[in-house]
């Protein structure tokens, strides 16, 4: 039986999307949503706190995990590995193929375990260089680096993926494989657009800014760490090995750090890495708070019964909460946890597999989670000197790319 209202649920939702619009701490905007939210749901206030103290310890494994990432992450961008990544393949591919370089590049940094906004934030030099040279505009870079980060981040062992596991409890790397081909989608029509973008008039680029290229590894020195992570994370659907992420990812992190020849380095480079991922772990701490009310509330019941009675197949919920949670959060890691953790046990009682289900709430949360009121719309424009005018004007190109990969989910399903 449910504790809360849903009329709660959706107020608690509501101010914290207010609040976080005002610029209010994501993580505190959460917190004080679930307060009052559960307070108008009539729970009370000692039931209130002690669902959202359950629904905050419901993270701590995801935000064990996703602490120990930092050292990858941390060891990737440090080392220069990750830009050295990515200028390798851009010149492999070559100025004919720019567009589809600079996408596929963000694509595999995001996809080896660097957050999408750092990923764009490493490639956008390399990108604003290349497209000086062959005159693409400021949009299109963007854009193809966004969609890129985009069809990489269902594909890695990010937050959003190790939130999304976690909740239904499946493999992680069967989940990061289960949207292989909504990626490649994502990625097909990031060029498309992006070349698209291209052909619009002329946009500023702005000045390219010197990088310090002595400092880079060679390419199979940077591309080392990963390799191992994915090794060690494909040892139980090959060989039913199970290596937690929680040792392959700081392990490939400290693989990369030692052959990139930065050992002395290691203390600093763990730091950085820690202080990349803190920011989004205290998130999913807020964030459990809120989930935790929403998933004891009749929301969950009451979005089932409209689904009904519309006459839609029970799966619709798993792309649709991603969508839409992702939208009320501006992030695709908050979306997807809250989505997953309020809608994962029904979307499973309905009969959609946990795999499936885990998948397409992935990959709905890629739609609309570049609003404004989030961070991700601001650092992205910010990595190309972008207006926030224009930055606004990529949002409908973004929607369309995040829905193709959720249209691919949904279809992958359904074959």
């Amino acid at each position: 039986m449910y504790e809360f209202t849903t009329l709660g649920a959706i107020v608690g939702l509501v101010i914290a999307i207010v609040l976080i619009i005002k610029k209010v701490s994501p993580a505190y905007s959460l917190i004080l949503g679930a307060l009052i939210g559960g307070l108008i749901g009539g729970g009370g206030l000692e039931t209130t706190v002690s669902t959202m103290v359950t629904g905050a310890s419901s993270m701590m494994s995801s935000v064990l995990r996703i602490m120990t990432s930092g050292i990858l992450a941390g060891a990737l961008i440090k080392t220069g590995s990750a830009e050295k990544i990515a200028e390798t393949i851009v010149s492999k591919l070559g100025e004919k193929r720019a567009l589809f370089a600079i996408s596929i590049a963000t694509m595999v940094i995001c996809a080896v375990g660097v957050f999408v906004d750092i990923s764009v934030i490493t490639v956008a030099p390399i990108a604003i260089a290349i497209g000086r040279k062959v005159g693409l505009t400021n949009s299109s870079i963007l854009l193809a680096m966004i969609g890129g980060g985009k069809a990489g981040n269902i594909l890695s062992p990010n937050p959003n993926t190790i939130a999304a596991s976690e909740a239904f409890q499946v493999d992680l790397t069967a989940l990061m494989m289960e949207n292989a081909l909504p990626a490649v989608g994502a990625l097909i029509v990031t060029v498309l657009l992006a070349t698209l973008l291209s052909k619009k008039g002329k946009d500023a680029i702005p000045e390219d800014e010197s990088r310090d290229k002595e400092k880079l590894p060679n390419f199979w020195a940077a591309f080392a760490g990963p390799l191992v992570v994915i090794i060690l994370l494909a040892l139980r659907p090959i060989c039913d090995i199970s290596i937690d992420p929680l040792i392959a990812l700081p392990v490939g992190g400290l693989v990369c750090v030692l052959v990139t020849g930065n050992l002395k380095s290691t203390i600093q480079i763990t730091e950085f890495g820690l202080s990349k991922v803190i920011g989004v772990s205290i998130l999913l701490i807020g964030t459990g708070t809120i989930a935790g009310i929403i998933k004891a509330s009749a929301l969950q019941y009451d979005v089932i019964n409209l689904i009904d009675a519309m006459n839609l197949p029970a799966f619709v919920l798993a792309p649709l909460s991603g969508i839409l949670m992702a939208a009320a959060s501006a992030s695709t890691t908050a979306g997807t946890t809250i989505a997953s953790q309020t809608f994962g046990g029904t979307l499973i009682a309905q009969g959609v597999p946990a795999i499936s289900a885990a998948a397409m709430v992935h990959a709905g949360a890629t739609v609309v989670d570049s609003l404004p009121h989030g961070s991700f719309f601001h650092a992205t424009g910010g990595a190309v000197k972008m207006s926030i005018s224009d930055r606004m004007k990529l949002i409908p190109y973004e929607a369309l790319i995040g829905l193709t990969s959720t249209v691919l989910s949904i279809v992958w399903y359904l074959i």
